[in-house]
């Protein structure tokens, strides 16, 4: 399930769809629930005529691109599903009401093609965790797979938001991915130590005035508290000169 603007990332999600189904289905859906009123929902990028070439080079079945008149034939839907309290932390907190668009589209897909699996990739991995809870909690028969987050040679998760980088942001977009980096290695030094490596690594990679660090934290999988010890997960968004992105990776305390 994308908006569009596929890439390596989304190849990879179709490629893992392809070895665990007979038929592999590709939605396609700019949503507009989903966006804030100063979001990017006209600037973002819809490239259908590359997508569709994609998808048939990876021997995709069906794409699935309805309009929006299609998806919400009577206007906004009135009744849209709530996420949960660890819906509106982090992204949540950041874009009130991103994760209410989500899950009520994700929804309505999984809803009208009733697939026996779907699969998001680990990049936006509060997605990943309040899709899987809405599944398990309604009562929903497809399973949810996460397909690890694929990444530029030199570590910037793949995106398609990353077109918008111009100039020295793109160097700068780096600073993600160093911080990541470095919290897993501090992994033996606890949380206060995984936290404060990152946070160092992210300010001194690129140009300081090119990026503004949003939030940057240590949660367990399941995005409550960090243990002490065991699997966590380490989370960072930033701007980006006018780009907003977004990271995350596992971390074994």
């Amino acid at each position: 399930m994308t908006m569009g603007a596929l890439h390596e990332g989304h190849d990879a999600n179709i490629e893992a769809a392809a070895t665990k189904a007979d038929h592999v289905i590709v939605t396609i859906f700019v949503n507009p629930l989903q966006f804030g009123p100063n979001e990017d929902f006209d600037r973002y990028p819809r490239t259908f005529d590359e997508d569709v070439a994609r998808c048939e080079r990876l021997g995709v079945d069906v794409i699935f691109a309805p309009t929006r008149d299609v998806m919400y034939p009577q206007g906004e839907p009135q009744v849209r599903l709530t996420p949960g309290p660890r819906g509106e932390i982090l992204e949540g907190a950041s874009r009130p009401g991103f994760f209410h668009g989500v899950l009520t589209v994700v929804m309505k897909f999984l809803q009208i093609i009733r697939p026996d699996f779907a699969f998001f990739g680990e990049k936006d991995f509060q997605q990943l965790a309040l899709i899987t809870q809405m599944v398990a909690d309604l009562d929903v028969l497809t399973e949810i797979i996460g397909v690890p987050t694929l990444r530029e040679d030199d570590g910037l998760a793949k995106s398609s938001r990353n077109r918008y980088l111009v100039g020295d942001e793109r160097q700068a977009a780096l600073a993600l991915s160093a911080g990541l980096r470095a919290g897993v290695a501090a992994a033996g030094q606890g949380r206060e130590g995984v936290l404060a490596a990152a946070t160092e690594a992210f300010a001194s990679t690129g140009t300081t005035s090119a990026k503004r660090l949003d939030y940057l934290v240590l949660t367990a999988p399941d995005l409550g508290p960090a243990p002490e010890s065991g699997p966590a997960r380490l989370l960072v968004a930033a701007w980006v000169g006018q780009t907003r992105l977004i990271d995350n990776t596992a971390v074994e305390l």
